[in-house]
């Protein structure tokens, strides 16, 4: 426990944290203010050592694997809280300045998004039976930031609210043909369809969310309006009124961010605009948690906006707005994580006790990140020239009222 004593009285400042090692011996970290009191068990001598050198992987595959337990009652969202008011002690530290250059280094190659890895990377994580996503998700099935009025107006709600705010940025009128980019389980595309009378092209990369989003086409009456289909958007072809884009951009790689705002001015008509909704970092560019990298999104990045709007001056685009979702991705994941909770045992059931775990992980670190770290939302709207979106912003409030008061669903 030396060294990785060593790390964690640096670390831990608030609250407190009690590890009881391998041999039964208690060591206490913390002031025990302003932060929770969290007990973790070690199985094994040998996970104190990786813990001290990748705790941000380590810790979570110890959990994992059960080689580190907490203890009394608690869960591993309440250590992750415990960490997450601790964080900046985690990041001074000299062992974890060393790793995040390596990591900084080399995000490229972790980011090298080919047309045949995207696929694979995508497939990774959205290739899990749906029904286990149905455990959590509202029944819009979507897997994105909400759109909450109000922290507890809860999650279906959110998302209807959510559709109704892309729908109303994107000042549709009937006929128009709308290209999506990532089309998750079509819950946007079916709402356009439904609400506009527009066609919508949707792709993504898959197999099982094109498969649920073609049979809710059919079954909400639009699969003559809208397209989903299997294919990488580079490869998408024609020219749309407007783009849209859920939740796609954290998955291609800072490498690939000018072809990625190139291709989407490819398709744009001339006088037609685009929306971008993506996770941001508040902070500098930086690299993606290797927890998140090796088990939940391969080949993912979240972007500093200076990387972003880098990027639109590189390849001569407009930002036409700009509207930053603070916490709105915090309010969605407590609800996914609590309804989750609440179906655990299915889960386990269904896809095992260790993926289960990892999940517990992974909710818990993404929720208290945009908690507490350097995480949010951004949407932008996309435009060739200066005056292809309206110049005041009244209209996109208009339409969600409009939308409100029909009950567009």
């Amino acid at each position: 426990m030396r060294l990785l004593s060593h790390l964690l009285a640096r670390f831990v400042r608030n609250g407190r944290l009690i590890v009881i090692d391998h041999a039964g011996t208690s060591h206490r970290f913390g002031s025990g203010e302003n932060g929770p009191e969290v007990t973790i068990r070690f199985a094994d001598q040998a996970v104190e050592r990786e813990i001290f050198l990748n705790p941000e992987l380590k810790t979570a595959e110890a959990y994992m694997d059960g080689r580190m337990t907490v203890e009394n009652g608690g869960t591993i969202f309440d250590l992750l809280y415990l960490f997450s008011v601790n964080r900046s002690g985690l990041a001074a530290h000299p062992v974890q300045k060393a790793l995040r250059k390596v990591w900084h280094t080399v995000r490229r190659s972790q980011q090298r998004n080919t047309v045949d890895l995207a696929a694979k990377n995508i497939r990774h994580h959205y290739d899990i039976p749906p029904k286990f996503y149905r455990l959590f998700l509202d029944d819009t099935m979507t897997y994105s930031c909400a759109y909450y009025s109000a922290p507890d107006i809860g999650l279906h709600q959110a998302q209807i609210d959510k559709l109704r705010h892309i729908a109303a940025k994107l000042k549709l009128e009937p006929g128009m043909h709308i290209a999506e980019i990532g089309s998750g389980w079509g819950a946007l595309a079916t709402f356009l369809a439904r609400n506009y009378d527009v066609k919508v092209t949707s792709v993504t990369l898959s197999p099982e969310q094109l498969a649920v989003a073609r049979e809710r086409a059919v079954a909400e009456g639009v699969a003559d309006k809208v397209s989903f289909l299997e294919q990488d958007y580079r490869n998408l072809e024609g020219t749309y009124d407007r783009v849209v884009s859920i939740a796609m951009m954290e998955a291609i790689g800072v490498a690939n961010f000018d072809n990625y705002f190139s291709t989407i001015k490819r398709l744009t008509k001339p006088g037609g605009f685009a929306l971008v909704h993506c996770i941001g970092r508040m902070s500098p560019p930086g690299t993606t948690a290797p927890f998140i990298r090796k088990y939940i999104f391969p080949g993912g990045y979240v972007p500093a906006l200076s990387e972003v709007f880098a990027s639109l001056e590189r390849t001569g685009t407009w930002c036409s707005d700009m509207e930053s979702l603070r916490l709105h991705y915090y309010w969605t994941i407590r609800d996914w994580r609590l309804a989750y909770e609440a179906k655990r045992e299915e889960a386990v059931a269904m896809m095992g006790d260790r993926f289960c775990r990892m999940w517990d992980f992974y909710l818990a670190s993404v929720e208290l990140g945009f908690l507490h770290g350097s995480n949010f939302v951004f949407q932008i709207l996309l435009s060739e020239r200066r005056d292809d979106v309206p110049v005041i912003r009244d209209y996109i409030v208009d339409e969600e009222r409009r939308l409100a008061a029909v009950g567009a669903v």
